[in-house]
């Protein structure tokens, strides 16, 4: 080993930091219409009328102050993809596993899920895919536990 090196070692490490996350009016009120009544709410601006999922309280177009909840979906869109091969502790399912984006009936924005009941290779952009929700709630996103083809 060099001098210059001589000091500059690698010590693989993991670092964990628990926290928790307070998801506001906006994101509770979503959480809490997917846990309880396992409905898909997103926000309408009164102005541009774009509706937002997940919903927000100003619109990113016009920046309108938003108050309106719309429910949308079920049924959506695929409008991107990708296939994820390799493991992560937090990934909620095992690999390969398909991350979409999807844009649901009545929404204009689309939103990040995982994609079941399909192949990798058999997903394409604009297939038609609905909700599985998970049989026990607990009003966090993967209360949908994943979308699958219709």
């Amino acid at each position: 080993m060099s001098e210059q090196n001589k000091w500059a070692y690698e010590v693989p490490g993991k670092l964990e930091i628990p926290y928790r996350y307070f998801a506001g009016e906006w994101g509770s009120k979503f959480l809490t219409a997917l846990r309880d009544e396992k409905k898909i709410l997103g926000s309408k601006c009164p102005q541009c009328k774009k509706v937002f999922i997940p919903p927000r309280s100003s619109c990113e177009i016009c920046f309108e102050k938003i108050s309106e909840w719309v429910t949308v979906g079920p049924k959506g869109k695929v409008t991107s993809f990708t296939v994820v091969r390799y493991q992560e502790p937090y990934f909620p399912v095992q690999p390969p596993f398909v991350l979409a984006l999807i844009k649901l009936e009545g929404a204009d924005s689309a939103f990040a899920h995982i994609l079941g009941g399909v192949k990798p290779e058999e997903v394409k952009v604009g297939m038609t895919v609905e909700p599985v929700f998970a049989e026990q709630r607990k009003a966090s996103i993967l209360d949908i536990k994943y979308f699958k083809p219709v």
